[in-house]
């Protein structure tokens, strides 16, 4: 019945490494279960060379899904079970419950220790890796094969799964989804079952990519999260700042907009003027509905257009914070008009005030005021995005602009305000009559409004569910949003705008939080842990080993305690952790 039975245990000595490097919480020597004593930063895993951890998805069990991305093609060593991590692993660190006291794992040393995956509780257990093409694999191109639109050619196997989410179905059985990170993007849908030895196997004929041709594909397809109804929210990330060059042949990442005409036509180096994709279909929050039995994707057009790291929703299940990846960008809100029902609401961006101009990164603080962009549906939203379907490469001049202009937008933003923001004399007119400015350049009609672009590579943004539901409607501890940048630099560290961060540390990125009040509203954001110490003398590892470096995905506990995995060229092995803020 099952397929897959692939576990990594953490050998003897890495174990006496570790229990030796964090010590034991009690003074008895007669204690017969000494406890490990806990830190501030307590290191859960060390990935393979040139991994980047991701998919953090915390189970009730205590369990954690977590994947190797993009590990290094040098990788020869192999762990106990005979697996080598040259290829994308997708896997689940099982048998242990994370929520206990358990002693950090040691940094790795040796060429062997540096290949594989190593843990500090229970095991690793590999469910599946790219290509891999077993009894009832997805078809053409095995796991991870990103294919085109009728499933009949492969245009690439991607190495980069990212979000992980978990639907149970009972205690021992569930559907976990994984992103493919790529253009076009992709997404995996597993059904696992445990075995009789706790082991979590995919089960035959039971694995299969979610078809997205219903929405003309999916783009980069990055961190996620599973709504409060158990739907999981896929999200596009779409690094192209600039939609102007969108059809531009001779724009460096001309060929990525190729992929998605090879995509849409079913064919590859297909004629890109007969099927060239519209801009506008991408960058949006997709939500898998239906997920056990039938997994059907909506594009939530509503929640704006940019580089969508993640989405977290209240448990108000109307309140939604976004993350926006990348340079100069923002943070962004989402109010929805009913309950459980993404299709239409109101989109905010944040305005923030930082405490002192300038501050050093450690004490960062800012105090957030929300300007509203716009209220739309997704039927409307839609409507606006297919005006732009049928511009080719063809229609590209150069110096003009086949989709909405900056001059569009900034004339949008003066009839909106009322105001004349570019001191012409005059307030201009909106010149659709409409705002779908709002919902399509999401990020600069923003900016143009007053929102504050300036923040850089946000990353997992994240909430416990029963916690802020305790913390805002009862009488539990105060709780917080969670938002990881991987990288402080650049237009929050430079000495312009309103956000002006110091501290060289700042460059291995940091951990803010956001309390939580009434009506799961937030108006502060602060920085609860920074990463570092910088090091840049130390070529393999420019941030101390033992603090954080690019944090990325993050994943909020029941006590409030915080997972981060790491996107970083700071440690030779990234690395997962479990932050204790109170620590």
């Amino acid at each position: 019945m099952s397929l897959r039975n692939d576990t990594f245990k953490l050998g003897a000595l890495a174990v006496a490494i570790s229990m030796a490097i964090t010590g034991c919480g009690s003074d008895s020597d007669n204690d017969p279960d000494p406890q490990p004593q806990m830190e501030r930063l307590t290191r859960i895993a060390t990935l393979p060379l040139g991994a980047e951890a991701t998919g953090l998805f915390l189970k009730e069990d205590g369990e954690v899904f977590t994947n190797i991305q993009h590990p290094s093609d040098a990788n020869v060593t192999a762990d106990a079970d005979g697996h080598t991590y040259s290829l994308a692993t997708v896997g689940v660190i099982e048998g242990a419950d994370v929520n206990e006291p358990f002693a950090a794992v040691s940094v790795p040393e040796t060429d062997e220790e540096k290949q594989v995956m190593r843990v500090a509780l229970g095991r690793y257990n590999v469910l599946g890796q790219q290509s891999e093409d077993w009894a009832g694999a997805p078809e053409p191109g095995g796991l991870g094969a990103i294919n085109v639109k009728d499933g009949s050619a492969t245009i690439r196997v991607s190495n980069d799964p990212d979000f992980n989410g978990w639907i149970p179905v009972s205690e021992d059985e569930g559907y976990l989804f994984t992103n493919w990170e790529d253009r076009p993007g992709g997404m995996s849908r597993l059904h696992l079952m445990r075995d009789q030895d706790g082991r979590w196997m995919v089960q035959d004929h039971q694995a299969s990519m979610v078809d997205f041709s219903a929405v003309n594909g999916t783009w980069v397809n990055c961190f996620g999260t599973v709504s409060p109804w158990n739907t999981p929210l896929t999200s596009e990330e779409l690094y192209f700042d600039d939609t102007i060059d969108w059809n531009n042949a001779n724009y460096p990442y001309y060929g990525q907009a190729q992929d998605l005409a090879d995509y849409l036509a079913g064919e590859i180096n297909t004629d890109y003027s007969a099927t060239f994709p519209n801009p506008y279909d991408y960058g949006y929050i997709v939500e898998i509905t239906d997920p056990t039995s039938a997994p059907t994707p909506v594009k939530h057009f509503t929640l704006g257009r940019y580089s969508h790291e993640n989405a977290v929703v209240m448990p108000d299940q109307k309140t939604v914070y976004m993350s926006d990846d990348g340079g100069g960008v923002i943070l962004f809100k989402f109010v929805a008009d009913t309950a459980g029902d993404l299709s239409s609401g109101t989109l905010y961006a944040a305005a923030v005030q930082q405490d002192t101009v300038p501050m050093d990164a450690a004490q960062a603080g800012f105090d957030i005021e929300w300007v509203e962009l716009a209220s739309g549906n997704n039927t409307e939203i839609e409507s606006w995005v297919d005006e732009y379907d049928g511009i080719t490469p063809n229609d590209y001049t150069e110096g003009a602009n086949s989709y909405i202009s900056q001059q569009q937008i900034d004339d949008w933003a003066e009839s909106k305000r009322g105001e004349d923001l570019d001191n012409s004399g005059d307030v201009a007119t909106n010149p659709f009559g409409d705002d779908r400015v709002a919902f399509l350049e999401s990020r600069k009609a923003a900016v143009a409004l007053g929102a504050t672009g300036e923040f850089n590579k946000m990353e997992g943004i994240n909430v416990n569910i029963g916690r802020a539901q305790a913390s805002v409607e009862g009488d539990g501890p105060q709780a917080y949003v969670y938002v990881a940048m991987s990288d402080i630099s650049g237009t929050m560290t430079d000495s312009d705008g309103l956000v002006q961060l110091t501290n060289q540390d700042a460059n291995c990125g940091g951990v803010f939080r956001m309390p939580l009040g009434a009506d799961y509203d937030v108006a502060r954001l602060e920085m609860v842990e920074l990463g570092g110490p910088h090091q840049p003398e130390d070529a393999a590892n420019t941030c101390s080993v033992d603090g954080l470096s690019g944090p990325d995905n993050v994943a909020v506990m029941n006590d409030g305690r915080v997972l981060i995995g790491e996107d970083t060229g700071g440690h030779e092995n990234n690395m997962v952790w479990l932050l204790d803020p109170e620590g």
